[in-house]
């Protein structure tokens, strides 16, 4: 009986000890990957703050023995940070939150309705995923610059003699349409989230609402909307820092006004025109000022997730998206 009680008691010993060297290996495992994750902004943060002569001096590494905020006043006016700040609101949040519905309506009529050309046309959806934008930006310009649907404005310079002609370059239309209709920056991801997500949602709901007397506009609208919370949070986040992170499209479509993108790319030639430090100034000061320029940069992107976090990790847990 003694025996037995020692071998027990040896087995549980055994099984802490494996738990707790399991438990400290995964703790080594996470915060390694998390250093290896945070050390970039890091990096940033110290060297942002660093006066010039602290900056060129070895032993100062990662603490600063004095902190200074004067890269970030001349990174700021160098990107025209508040200007730029307002036209990606306006530009590219806006284009966002657009996309989170249409996308969204969009993907409701392929997950429920059965129609000719179902497979098909969603297979053209999948295919923009695929195809990049560097691929269509000469025909999406050209239309932008000349716009004419349905060759109503052909029509209408027949009739009048007049040339007219509609330019949406440097106007915030040239991203607001796309997202209107579908076809914004990667839409068509969006549309296969969502599709997912419906697909998964019971029909009883629905067809409770057929049965007292509700179409299908109202349904979506009534009952499938106000479900898709969890799944609009996932595309308002990827889109927000999508359209946030895009350089290509604007730098193609503005030539003034620039987002904070942009600008962001521009603050060598900023920092000569407002502090008067050239292109080919001292290197130390420069790099510290593109820090302070990316910390601002990533700043609102970072705020948003922060105080989005516990509700994203559920969303992603309901949705489904791995890797």
């Amino acid at each position: 009986m003694l025996k037995k009680h020692f071998v027990q008691q040896q087995w549980m010993n055994n099984g802490k000890i494996q738990h707790l060297i399991f438990s400290l290996f995964r703790l080594i495992f996470l915060l390694s990957i998390s250093y290896i994750i945070v050390f970039p902004l890091l990096y940033m943060v110290s060297n942002s703050i660093k006066p010039l002569d602290q900056l060129i001096d070895p032993s100062v590494v990662w603490l600063p023995k004095n902190v200074t905020f004067d890269n970030f006043k001349l990174a700021a006016k160098a990107m025209n940070y508040w200007h730029s700040f307002l036209v990606s609101l306006r530009v590219d949040v806006v284009s966002a939150l657009i996309q989170v519905f249409t996308c969204s309506f969009i993907a409701y009529g392929f997950a429920r309705f059965r129609f000719k050309g179902n497979t098909f046309l969603f297979g053209l959806v999948l295919l923009t995923i695929i195809v990049p934008s560097q691929a269509t930006i000469i025909p999406t310009y050209l239309n932008f610059t000349n716009v004419d649907f349905l060759e109503i404005v052909s029509l209408l310079r027949m009739i009048t003699g007049q040339s007219i002609k509609i330019n949406l370059i440097d106007s915030a239309a040239t991203f607001y349409l796309p997202s209107l209709f579908g076809v914004g920056l990667r839409s068509g991801l969006f549309i296969f989230i969502y599709r997912q997500f419906y697909r998964n949602l019971p029909r009883e709901l629905e067809e409770a609402a057929w049965i007292d007397g509700a179409g299908s506009f109202k349904t979506y609208f009534r009952i499938v909307l106000p479900l898709s919370g969890v799944a609009m949070l996932t595309v308002a986040i990827f889109s927000i820092v999508w359209h946030w992170n895009d350089y290509y499209l604007s730098s193609m479509y503005f030539s003034e006004n620039f987002p904070l993108a942009v600008s962001l790319s521009q603050i060598r030639s900023g920092l000569q025109s407002t502090a008067g430090i050239s292109e080919n100034g001292n290197p130390v000061l420069i790099r510290s000022m593109l820090m302070a320029g990316c910390i601002m940069f990533i700043a609102p992107v970072l705020l948003m997730y922060l105080f989005l976090q516990k509700y994203f990790i559920k969303s992603i847990e309901t949705v489904g998206i791995v890797g």
